[in-house]
């Protein structure tokens, strides 16, 4: 077994975590992300790796300075979300499991990049940390499909259950199994994954359906009705077949929950209007009182 320390913030370092928990690690230190505000009149509340780590009694921080000198001989950084520095790269070696197929997707946001882009396929590679933004060599790596209509959280937690398995056999016999490293593959394109901003969320209506509804997968998307903005949480792309009002409508026209795109429809299938809860299409649409055909966006 290893001394670890591990880094991560979101429900999808849990999994993670917890496998090596499970798995017989001595977990030195855990380092998470400060307590935030998951709402405007919250108190404050700790990250899910930070609530696992106190509840399993882990000496658990937000300061990262404290992983040197903690007494672990490898740190494992899962969905960390921070730059690590120079000087405790150089005290400390670190693997870090990242959710795409090195070199394509590094950054930020490799899960909800690979579904905007219709990738068939994704996975997890295990690799060394160095400076450079994941540029490190592989250790390992697991391939899986994309279904086809899986969202980005979805996604994420079966990456993250596909990597905590890589991570418990790499690490089966400590730090010395996982074996020598080797440069990330020529074979795929290199690609960027930059953090999302809302506006790339914001749904265009003159794109076609197929490539709304990956937006729509990502979570989040938006578009606006009756000068209010309207999330759309679940939607399926879909031919309009032999209707002429849908097909000779403009985009972004609504006609009983479908939307005419510039390709093709998408029907809604769960929304939230603004200030109000997450519900389905149908109900939505049955309080709106649609007089007839009417245009989001």
């Amino acid at each position: 077994m290893a001394r670890l320390a591990f880094l991560g913030s979101p429900e999808v370092a849990v999994v993670c975590l917890d496998a090596l928990l499970h798995a017989g690690h001595d977990m030195r230190l855990v380092v998470s992300g400060p307590d935030r505000r998951r709402g405007r009149r919250a108190e404050p509340s700790p990250t899910p790796v930070k609530r696992l780590a106190l509840e399993r009694g882990l000496e658990v921080t937000d300061d990262l300075r404290a992983v040197v000198g903690c007494g672990a001989e490898l740190g494992v950084v899962v969905a960390f979300g921070r730059i690590i520095p120079r000087h405790i790269l150089a005290a400390l070696d670190f693997v870090n499991l990242h959710f795409s197929l090195l070199p394509r997707w590094r950054g930020a946001a490799p899960v909800e990049r690979a579904l905007l882009a219709g990738d068939d396929a994704t996975g997890v590679s295990l690799m060394k940390v160095e400076a450079g933004l994941d540029t490190g060599p592989v250790y390992a790596v697991a391939e899986t499909p994309i279904g086809a209509h899986e969202t980005a959280a979805e996604l994420g937690l079966r990456l993250a259950s596909l990597g905590s398995d890589l991570l418990v056999e790499r690490l089966a016999a400590g730090s010395v199994s996982l074996g020598l490293p080797h440069p990330q593959s020529d074979d795929l394109e290199t690609t960027y994954a930059p953090k999302l901003v809302p506006s790339e969320l914001e749904l265009d209506w003159a794109r076609a359906a197929a490539e709304l509804e990956r937006v729509v997968r990502v979570g989040r998307a938006w578009t606006t009705f009756r000068e209010r903005r309207l999330i759309i949480w679940q939607a399926f792309a879909r031919d309009p077949g032999p209707s002429p009002t849908l097909s000779g409508s403009p985009p972004g026209t609504l006609v009983a929950g479908d939307v005419v795109t510039g390709n093709g429809i998408l029907e809604l299938v769960e929304v939230q209007p603004e200030g109000r809860p997450r519900l389905a299409a149908t109900d939505w649409l049955r309080g709106a009182h649609l007089d007839g055909p009417e245009r989001l966006g």
